[in-house]
């Protein structure tokens, strides 16, 4: 069943209740942890497309449930230099030990927006964490801030969702983590290009051409030149120089990513919404759910989250009033990030970003809660 609905938010302390039109809406949760956090580097042992990144591997932060026996102390972790941070990225004990209980814990992967990290997605994963998850954040090859950006990163798109699934695969095999997973209990949840990412790990089939024609009719459209491209050029430079370097992936750019062990998908400002026709979503089954701000210029409602729910069958769209904008969904910034980064950090007048991210993990636990039984 399709559904939308509008959503405001309070939030008091440690309890976040979703207000919303015709019913009201809680976590659920009953048990939580302490978070945990640590880092690994997944080399897959197969061929596959690295979109020209020099680091052919995958970067992974992962945050885990810790028994909170006050034997482990959480410590703010931050993005950016250590004397003059970014971004504030939540609180972790790094590389403390796995709880003990249950024997297995669910797992979401996490895929990041467009030009960003694993790190900026550190707001949902570390509440994901606390409430019983194992979350997974990869650094998408190509189109991540901690490596230089390529062009087939920015125009590969189908390429992030063999990421999320060779994550997954490494995971399970992964000496601390891999005993941990409840194979049976997998999600996936994703930002922006991100949220596009899970949505075809959902089965969704992808048409670039689509894309194109409407930046060729409007090229200053936000969906086809976004801040984090810089000086890269337009699309149809981009595509020229992936034609020639990735000519094997473009032609399977409309082939199924579908990853049969993800049985729900969250998806947050879901972008690039006229890459998919009406039958772009057909092989789509499992839960989706879709948040995204009425404000949001980068992707919009109407052309993206939008226009996908009337594609799918099992899916739920939530739009965030009150000037809730795309970047809002990024980590909470700093002075200092405030001060460098422009907007990427500026909220509208009366916009909480923390209090949104606290509405919005608040929907992911209970999406996924309701859905990995």
């Amino acid at each position: 069943m399709r559904t939308l609905r509008w959503a405001a938010t309070l939030v008091v302390g440690f309890t976040v209740m979703l207000s919303v039109r015709g019913g009201l809406a809680a976590t659920g949760a009953t048990t939580t942890y302490e978070v945990g956090e640590s880092s690994r580097v997944f080399k897959p042992g197969h061929a596959r497309n690295w979109r020209g990144a020099k680091t052919e591997a995958l970067r992974a932060t992962i945050w885990y449930p810790v028994n909170a026996d006050g034997k482990v102390y959480e410590e703010p972790q931050v993005i950016g230099p250590p004397d003059g941070p970014l971004f504030l990225a939540g609180g972790a004990a790094v590389d403390a030990p796995i709880a003990t209980s249950p024997a297995k814990f669910p797992v979401v992967m996490l895929s990041h927006g467009t030009g960003g990290s694993a790190m900026q997605l550190a707001w949902l994963g570390t509440v994901l964490a606390r409430h019983g998850y194992i979350a997974v954040g990869i650094n998408h090859p190509g189109n991540n801030a901690l490596e230089p950006y390529t062009a087939e990163g920015f125009v590969l798109w189908w390429e992030r969702a063999t990421d999320i699934s060779d994550a997954l695969d490494a995971l399970l095999s992964d000496a601390t983590f891999g005993t941990h997973v409840d194979e049976a209990r997998i999600g996936a949840a994703g930002f922006s290009i991100g949220g596009y990412t899970v949505l075809e790990l959902a089965g969704a089939r992808t048409d670039q051409e689509q894309f194109l024609k409407a930046c060729r009719t409007d090229p200053t459209l936000h969906k086809c030149v976004v801040p984090e491209m810089k000086s890269m050029g337009d699309p149809e430079q981009m595509l020229a120089k992936v034609r020639a370097s990735s000519a094997e992936s473009m032609v399977r750019g409309g082939a199924s990513y579908r990853d049969s062990r993800v049985k729900a998908v969250f998806a947050i400002a879901p972008a690039v919404g006229q890459a998919f026709d009406a039958d772009g979503f057909r092989e789509v089954t499992i839960p989706v759910a879709m948040v995204v701000g009425a404000a949001d210029q980068i992707a919009p409602v109407a052309t993206n989250a939008g226009r996908f729910l009337a594609l799918m069958l099992n899916a739920h769209l939530t739009v965030l009033p009150d000037g809730v904008a795309h970047y809002t969904f990024l980590d909470t910034c700093t002075d200092v990030g405030r001060a460098k980064l422009g907007v990427f950090c500026v909220d509208a007048a009366g916009v909480d970003r923390e209090k949104v991210h606290a509405t919005v993990s608040a929907m992911a636990v209970k999406f996924f809660d309701k859905n990995l039984k």
